[in-house]
């Protein structure tokens, strides 16, 4: 199946402007990144965390009063989707289940006849939490190195260079997207979490995967038109593979939406960081990573010629 047949579309040829959007939509990102940040989840941040479920809707409001009256001042109160369902999170910590045990009396205690199920209870001590953001860093650095690795073996090194600044251009619009959403968006609850981390290592994959199909045309169509300057081999090859790479991203944003809309609270944070993801990855292939390859071959060939005229003259 394809969508488009014998398109001619220059994308390269307005590789400069993309290039510019990009940096100043990374720029913003990581301004809001720097003065409001990411909420950190339970997993990284460590703290007790316990989700709780009342039989009749209660106001936020009645469940921070109760929690301030047990010693619990300035607890994190979030909503789950009604109005009757709630996630409270306190950075405190103790012994087994004391600081579970004791939001439990805290709600009896301060809202008498207002029964309650707790949903599930997760406690993740400050050493574990350092640890955890410190392997979600690695995590992330080591796939690119592999990934890295892995192209310069089956392309030219500079077809891997392109493809891993194409991936950590798409770590950085991502997170970008992250923070500016979540600045302008607060009811979105976004947080960074092990669900998250889990998005960024999946879009990584989904990215590069888009990439290598690219990079793979471009190397058949070289030896093809071997007289042809890159630019215009890349072109035709991005053009061959488009309604291929439509269908793919399109299938795959529509698929991670609905994830997003009907997932609920638990999923929100992995779906909206893909369907980001899906659609960074899709745009890095043809105007980041093909447009990096098309650069450095063009400064290789200038570079060459000036070689030339200095050794004529």
């Amino acid at each position: 199946m394809r969508l488009f047949k014998h398109t001619d579309i220059d994308f390269l040829g307005k590789r400069k402007k993309f290039y510019a959007v990009s940096t100043i939509f990374i720029i913003v990102g990581l301004v809001v990144l720097f003065l409001k940040g990411i909420p950190l989840g339970i997993d990284f941040q460590g703290g007790t965390e316990m989700q709780v479920r009342f039989n009749s809707p209660i106001e936020v409001s009645v469940i921070r009063n109760a929690m301030d009256k047990a010693g619990f001042a300035g607890m994190e109160i979030k909503s789950m989707g009604s109005e009757a369902d709630y996630l409270l999170r306190t950075p405190l910590q103790g012994e087994g289940q004391t600081v579970a045990d004791k939001i439990q009396s805290g709600i009896k205690e301060n809202i008498p006849g207002k029964d309650f199920q707790v949903m599930r209870t997760d406690k993740v001590g400050p050493k574990i939490g350092k640890e955890l953001r410190t392997n979600a860093i690695y995590a992330i650095v080591f796939s690119l190195l592999g990934i890295l690795i892995y192209l310069a073996l089956r392309f030219q090194f500079v077809y891997a260079v392109g493809a891993v600044i194409g991936l950590f251009h798409d770590v950085l619009i991502t997170i970008s997207a992250v923070a500016i959403f979540d600045a302008l968006f607060p009811m979105l609850q976004l947080e960074f979490n092990q669900q998250m981390l889990a998005a960024f290592l999946t879009l990584i994959g989904f990215s590069v995967n888009d990439t290598v199909i690219i990079f793979d045309r471009i190397r058949e169509n070289i030896k093809l038109f071997k007289n042809e300057d890159i630019e215009s081999v890349m072109n035709k090859s991005v053009n061959t593979t488009l309604s291929r790479t439509i269908i793919t991203s399109g299938t795959v944003f529509l698929t991670v939406l609905v994830l997003f809309i009907f997932g609920g609270e638990v999923l929100r944070a992995f779906a909206f960081t893909f369907a980001v993801g899906v659609i960074t990855g899709t745009y890095s292939s043809v105007f980041v990573s093909s447009s990096i390859v098309v650069d450095w071959t063009h400064h290789i060939i200038n570079k060459g010629k000036s070689r030339v005229k200095l050794s004529k003259n």
